[in-house]
C-alpha cells in the first residue's frame, strides 16, 4: 500500500487532515451527542414538570368551579335531578340520546331545579375562559354501563357540546380511579379519545350535605398544549446548544492551535529543514534547539528530545564517517592480507612439471578473509620431498600471523636436512620461546624419499592421515600423535615410516573438513570423508580434492562455516614413469 507523504498533499488535504479540523469535528460531534442526551433528559424533566403544572392548574380550576357552583348555584340539586331522570329511563330510552325526545326528558329536571342550568353554565363558562383550559363540566358515571353522564358542559364547540342527561362511553380505568377517590391525592387520568384527541381529565367530587357523591366537577386539559410547550422548549434548547457548540468549537480550536498545533507545526517544519540540509550536505545542528516552545508538557519534552537527537545524530555521523573510513582501510588491508597469505602457499599446479615420480594438489579455503590453516610442499633436495599440513589455533588475523611464522620456521628447519622429529622439535622450541599469546599449531609433516617411496612422518596433534594403496581403498592411518607445536617446550616427537608403491596416494587435511556442520548441527565426519574419497569418479589428486569439497557443500548447504577447509593429496608414481 502506497503511503502519501506530506509533500504530495495539497492545501485542501492538509487542512482536512489538520488537528484544527479534527478538533472542530470532534468538538461538534461531542457537543451534538452531549446536546442530544441533555435535550432528551431536559425534555423528560420538562414534560413531567409541565404536566404536573397543568394538572395542578386543572385541579385548582376544578375546586374553584366546585365552590362557585355550589355557593352561587345549586350544583348538588341539579346533579341529583339529572341523575334521577337518567336512572328512571329504560335502556331503550337512553339509546335515543341526542334527539329532541331524549332532551325533553330532562326539561322537567331543570324546571324543578329552578333554572339552575343557565346559572351553572355561565359560571363554568367564565371559569373555562379565564383558566384557558379545554373544557369545564359537571358529570357523573354509570358504572354498570361504563358511561359518563353530563349535567353541564361548557365545550366551546357547540357541535360537540353535550346537554344535561347526555352521555358518552367512559374510560373504565379513569372512571374507577375517580370513583375510588382519595381526598389527599389529585384525581386525574389521561386517555386518547377519537372525538377530542389526547386529554388529561381532572376531577373534584361534589358531595351533598350527607357527604354522598352527587357528581364530579371535571376539567379537561388538551395534551396538545403540553406538546406545543415541549416543542417550543426543544427549539429554544436546540438554538442554545448550537450557540454553545459553535462557541466551544471555536474556543477549543483556538486553545488547541496555540497549545498543540502550532508547536507541532514548528517541530514538523524543523524536521523538514533538517532533512533538506542533510540532502544538501549542510552542517546545521540547531534546527530544534532554536525553537521557542514552552508548553510545559510532552510537546516541549518532544522538542528537547529532538534537539538532543539532532546533536547526537551529528556526532554519530562524524563517528560513523571515521568508523567507515577505518573499516574500509581494514577491508583493504584484509584483502591485501588474503592475497599475501594465498601467495605464500603453493598455488601453481602441477608445481614440479618435470618431476613425473609424484603428483600433488592442495587447496585452502579460509572461513574468514584470512585463515590459520596452511599447507606446504617443497624439495629439500633432488630426492627428498617435504609435505606438511597445519592448523593454527584461533581464527582471523592473529591466526594468519602465527601461521606465517610457523610456516617459515617449519620450512627453514626442514631445509636444514634435519629429521622429521627434529623439524617439529626445533619449530616447537622457536615458537615456545616467545609465545606470549599462547597460541599453538597442529602439524603433520612427512619427508618422501622419491627414489624408494619411503616416507618418514610425524604427527604433532594433527588429524590422522588417509592412505590408499594401489590395490585398496582410502583408509585412515591412526598414527601416534605428539603434543601440539608451541604448547610446551622440550617436547619430543616420534617418527614412523610409510612405504609407498607406485599408484599409492596420501590425503591429509585439517579438522575443518570433518567438523563442517549443516543446519541440523551434524558434522561431516570421518565416514563421509572416506566415502567421498572412495566413491570419486575422478581419481586424480585434483579430482579427489574437488569431489571432497563438493560432498561437503552438498552436506552443509547454506549453513555458515566457522573453520578453514584445507586439503592436500599426494600420489606416488615411482621411477617407472
Amino acid at each position: 500500500m502506497n503511503k502519501k507523504s506530506v509533500k504530495d498533499m495539497n492545501n485542501l488535504e492538509k487542512l482536512h487532515n489538520s488537528l484544527s479540523a479534527k478538533t472542530v469535528r470532534s468538538t461538534i460531534k461531542s457537543c451534538i451527542i452531549f446536546g442530544l442526551i441533555c435535550q432528551l433528559v431536559a425534555l423528560t424533566f420538562f414534560a413531567v414538570s409541565i404536566t404536573k403544572q397543568y394538572i395542578s392548574v386543572a385541579t385548582s380550576t376544578a375546586n374553584q368551579a366546585k365552590l362557585s357552583t355550589t355557593n352561587g348555584a345549586d350544583a348538588v340539586g341539579f346533579s341529583k335531578s339529572i341523575m334521577s331522570v337518567y336512572n328512571s329511563l329504560s335502556e331503550d330510552e337512553r339509546q335515543k340520546m341526542g334527539t329532541e325526545e331524549y332532551r325533553s326528558y330532562f326539561n322537567e329536571a331543570d324546571i324543578h331545579a329552578k333554572g339552575n342550568y343557565d346559572d351553572l353554565f355561565n359560571i363554568l363558562n367564565r371559569i373555562r375562559q379565564y383558566s384557558d383550559v379545554f373544557d369545564v363540566y359537571i358529570a357523573m358515571y354509570d358504572v354498570e354501563n361504563q358511561r359518563v353522564i353530563y349535567m353541564v358542559d361548557t365545550d366551546a364547540n357547540i357541535d360537540t357540546r353535550l346537554y344535561p342527561g347526555e352521555w358518552e362511553p367512559a374510560n373504565r380505568d379513569g372512571m374507577l380511579k375517580l370513583l375510588d377517590y382519595d381526598k389527599n391525592d389529585p384525581l386525574y387520568y389521561i386517555e386518547y379519545t377519537k372525538k377530542y384527541g389526547l386529554l388529561c381529565t381532572v376531577g373534584a367530587p361534589i358531595l351533598d350535605d350527607a357527604n354522598r357523591l352527587c357528581s364530579f366537577m371535571q376539567v379537561d386539559i388538551s395534551i396538545e398544549s403540553i406538546l406545543h410547550a415541549m416543542l417550543d422548549f426543544s427549539l429554544r434548547l436546540t438554538v442554545a446548544f448550537i450557540i454553545v457548540t459553535i462557541s466551544l468549537a471555536w474556543l477549543q480550536t483556538k486553545h488547541i492551535k496555540k497549545a498543540l498545533i502550532s508547536p507541532i507545526n514548528q517541530i514538523a517544519q524543523a524536521s523538514q529543514d533538517y532533512v533538506k540540509d542533510r540532502h544538501n550536505n549542510v552542517s546545521n545542528t540547531e534546527h530544534f534547539s532554536n525553537l521557542n516552545i514552552q508548553t510545559g508538557d510532552e510537546i516541549e519534552n518532544l522538542c528537547l528530545a529532538m534537539a538532543d537527537m539532532e546533536i547526537e545524530l551529528s556526532e554519530y555521523e562524524k563517528n560513523l564517517t571515521k568508523i567507515t573510513a577505518e573499516k574500509e582501510r581494514i577491508g583493504t588491508e584484509l584483502t591485501l592480507a588474503t592475497a599475501i597469505q594465498a601467495s605464500m602457499l603453493p598455488h601453481i599446479f602441477p608445481p614440479f612439471p618435470d618431476r613425473k615420480e609424484f603428483d600433488i594438489f592442495a587447496s585452502m579455503e579460509p572461513a574468514r578473509e584470512v585463515g590459520g590453516d596452511f599447507y606446504d610442499f617443497f624439495l629439500i633436495d633432488e630426492d627428498h620431498l617435504c609435505t606438511l599440513i597445519a592448523d593454527v589455533s584461533g581464527k582471523g588475523i592473529p591466526a594468519a600471523l602465527f601461521m606465517m611464522i610457523s610456516k617459515t620456521i617449519l620450512q627453514s628447519c626442514a631445509m636444514l636436512g634435519r629429521s622429521v622429529a627434529d623439524i617439529l622439535a626445533k619449530t616447537n622450541e622457536a615458537l615456545c620461546s616467545n609465545n606470549q599469546v599462547e597460541m599453538f599449531v597442529t602439524v603433520w609433516v612427512g619427508v618422501l624419499e622419491i627414489s624408494t617411496g619411503k616416507m618418514v612422518a610425524a604427527n604433532a596433534g594433527h588429524e590422522y592421515p588417509i592412505i590408499k594403496h594401489v590395490d585398496g581403498n582410502f583408509e585412515m592411518l591412526k598414527d601416534r600423535h605428539g603434543f601440539v607445536i608451541g604448547g610446551m617446550p622440550e617436547t619430543k616427537y616420534h617418527e614412523y615410516t610409510i612405504d609407498f608403491k607406485p599408484g599409492d596416494k596420501l590425503f591429509i587435511y585439517t579438522d575443518g573438513i570433518t567438523e563442517a556442520t549443516n543446519a541440523e548441527m551434524k558434522m561431516f565426519g570421518n565416514e563421509r570423508l572416506l566415502t567421498a574419497l572412495n566413491q570419486s569418479e575422478d581419481t586424480s589428486v585434483k579430482g579427489l580434492i574437488t569431489n571432497v569439497r563438493s560432498a561437503i557443500g552438498d552436506f552443509v548447504k547454506d549453513a555458515e562455516q566457522f573453520d578453514d577447509l584445507t586439503m592436500l593429496c599426494l600420489e606416488y608414481n615411482g621411477n617407472c614413469l
